[in-house]
């Protein structure tokens, strides 16, 4: 899973484990039913589209060090779901945005990068061995069931918090792979009670950076053209394999 930091910053990302609140007695009646809405509304789900903004944030310099925005895209097609994010912001501080235009494809188990502006196309297979394990990460807060949550993480319901007008339900995720928590020692998603999708999500690295993911204009259910899930490449396109 060694390309697993890569899917994350783009599907979108502590201090060591935080404790965070402590869990109340009621607590657990409350976990089981976000849980139980997302599983609702994994088993019925078809699309989801939201704008997004990412942050990161580095403890080495204590700022935001680059933010992006754009919108995302997911379609179930058949048992695998599909992810397209358009960068449309890709900026390198608060203070200097660069309108350069990024898309990054996930399909197939492979995860594509598309750089119209040197004409490129970086491309990692994940492979049968990870690619199961990695859409789980993909689909994170869009589609995927609580059920699958619990699998992959250590999961604890941590009060609600207001964001973007929805009263959320936050939810404390601590990874059971080891290989994962090489990467993320801890996921936080707050989730929409009513949709059972996040509106934003906050990964924390082992160096004690995050990346906290904000999301709008969510859509669920509507129809999305198959163009969306498609590279926009040239003849001049240039593509790339790293190699390992």
């Amino acid at each position: 899973m060694k390309h697993l930091s890569l899917v994350l910053a783009v599907a979108c990302v502590t201090l060591g484990f935080s404790a965070g609140p402590k869990p109340k007695p009621d607590d657990a009646g409350k976990l089981e039913a976000v849980l139980h809405k997302m599983d609702e509304v994994s088993a019925g789900f078809t699309t989801a589209r939201a704008d997004f903004e990412w942050d990161n944030y580095q403890r080495v310099v204590d700022e935001f060090v680059d933010i992006q925005t754009g919108t995302v895209y997911y379609r179930r097609s058949g048992k695998e779901t599909e992810m397209m994010a358009e960068v449309k912001n890709d900026g390198t501080s608060l203070q200097t945005l660069r309108p350069e235009r990024k898309y990054v494809l996930f399909s197939e188990g492979k995860l594509r990068m598309y750089e119209p502006k040197i004409e490129r196309v970086t491309v990692y297979d994940l492979g049968k061995q990870h690619g199961g394990d990695v859409e789980s990460y993909v689909v994170l807060g869009f589609g995927g069931s609580g059920q699958e949550l619990q699998k992959a993480f250590t999961v604890t319901y941590q009060g609600t918090e207001t964001v973007g007008g929805v009263n959320a339900g936050k939810l404390q995720l601590i990874p059971k792979s080891e290989t994962v928590r090489k990467y993320f020692n801890e996921i936080v998603l707050w989730i929409d009670p009513d949709r059972g999708v996040s509106v934003q999500q906050q990964f924390f690295t082992p160096q004690k950076d995050y990346r906290l993911c904000k999301y709008t204009n969510i859509r669920l259910h509507e129809k999305i053209d198959s163009d969306v899930f498609k590279l926009k490449t040239t003849g001049k396109t240039q593509i790339v394999t790293p190699a390992g």
